[in-house]
């Protein structure tokens, strides 16, 4: 059954917020509010047949509720399919905090949401996002244990950044071994963009195969930096879309790749760790098939770091996770078979695997 839960100042109209939780299928919204500590989030459960909801909180600068709203159902419906393609036992779901990462964090924000995610009973799973950092998920594991990703000294499995970036890793030498008839990126011209955590570490994979890195991020510092430190070009801004590349990797922020970006985009493969890549799953996947532009799904290839904190929840080793990313590969060259045995785009492919997935536990549960 689906649930909402609004404070009444976001609560005037919530047919909008019913209507698209209805479009996307999710069990439950809830709306936080802490006047006090200055707390806006919202908790969004998109489906738990697998298993607990587990996904990132992100704290960000979003201009009102809906935008947020529109990112936490988007986001935590991918991380359904996420789990589900990966062969987890999760189900998926996410958080977003409304406000400043720099500015707007304190720790009884933390432990105030700490608080709702608390509430939920284990329905939902946190972890680190966008904007979040290793000291406030410290913050929200003291008034809840429904947390990942936590750091090694306090039993955790530690940053997931690495093993999300060496799963992107994965999932790009699969599509070039598809497109170029070898997985090798030796020589070849990438294009990264966002050097975070996650964006730095695939760069450092790249360029030790030898491919030819361009890289681009909002923060200059942090761009020239990673460009230093591995002899990497760097673009500014929009120009990234008119790079003369073989792949684009998205690493920052979703929906960049759009009518816009798809004119303009010079490359063979869209491969990269961000989520919600296609602004529009059915349309822009589409463009790209006939562009003869192959997508890695961004829900396949970026699962890495949900393998990696899926380690604590049921305690599998580090091997047996690294196992399971590199198995990202092998996977993505499954789906790129099927869309082109049913004459479909690579996103409708993984996207059928993984509901299947679901809808085989779901019957399963039925008849017990």
């Amino acid at each position: 059954m689906n649930e909402v839960i609004a404070p009444e100042e976001v609560a005037q109209d919530l047919n909008p917020v019913i209507e698209k939780m209805a479009l996307n299928e999710h069990e439950q919204v809830v709306f936080c509010h802490d006047k006090a500590s200055g707390l806006k989030a919202i908790i969004a459960i998109h489906n738990t047949t697998l298993g607990p909801a587990l996904g990132g909180t992100r704290m960000w600068n979003y201009k009102n509720e809906t935008e947020a709203l529109n990112d936490v159902l988007r986001l935590s419906r991918g991380m359904t399919f996420k789990a589900s393609i990966s062969g987890l036992n999760l189900g998926g779901g996410k958080a977003v905090i409304i406000g400043d990462s720099y500015t707007q964090k304190s720790e009884a924000l933390f432990r105030r949401f700490g608080k709702f995610v608390d509430s939920l009973g284990g329905k939902y799973i946190t972890a680190e996002d966008v904007g979040i950092s290793p000291k406030d998920m410290e913050y929200v594991n003291m008034e809840t244990n429904h947390v990942s990703g936590l750091p090694i000294t306090l039993g955790g499995s530690g940053d997931p950044s690495p093993v999300t970036a060496y799963g992107v890793y994965m999932g790009m030498k699969a599509a070039a071994k598809e497109q170029f008839g070898k997985d090798s990126l030796e020589g070849l011209k990438v294009t990264v963009q966002g050097v975070g955590h996650v964006g730095e570490t695939l760069v450092k994979h790249l360029t030790e195969e030898g491919a030819k890195v361009t890289i681009s991020d909002i923060n200059k510092e942090r761009v020239q930096e990673v460009a230093k430190k591995y002899g990497t070009e760097v673009v500014e801004g929009d120009a990234i879309y008119d790079v003369d590349m073989d792949i684009y990797a998205p690493c920052a922020l979703g929906a960049t790749v759009n009518n816009d970006t798809i004119a303009r985009l010079k490359c063979s493969i869209i491969a990269g760790a961000a989520n919600n890549q296609l602004l529009d799953e059915k349309e822009h996947g589409m463009l790209l098939k006939n562009r003869d532009v192959l997508y890695a799904p961004d829900f396949l290839i970026n699962a890495g770091g949900l393998i990696n904190v899926y380690r604590e929840v049921e305690g599998i080793s580090q091997e047996r996770a690294m196992e399971l990313t590199e198995n990202i590969y092998n996977t993505t060259l499954d789906i790129f078979k099927k869309a082109k045995t049913d004459d479909i785009t690579t996103h409708q492919a993984a996207l059928a695997l993984a509901e299947s997935r679901i809808a085989s536990i779901a019957e399963l549960k039925t008849r017990r």
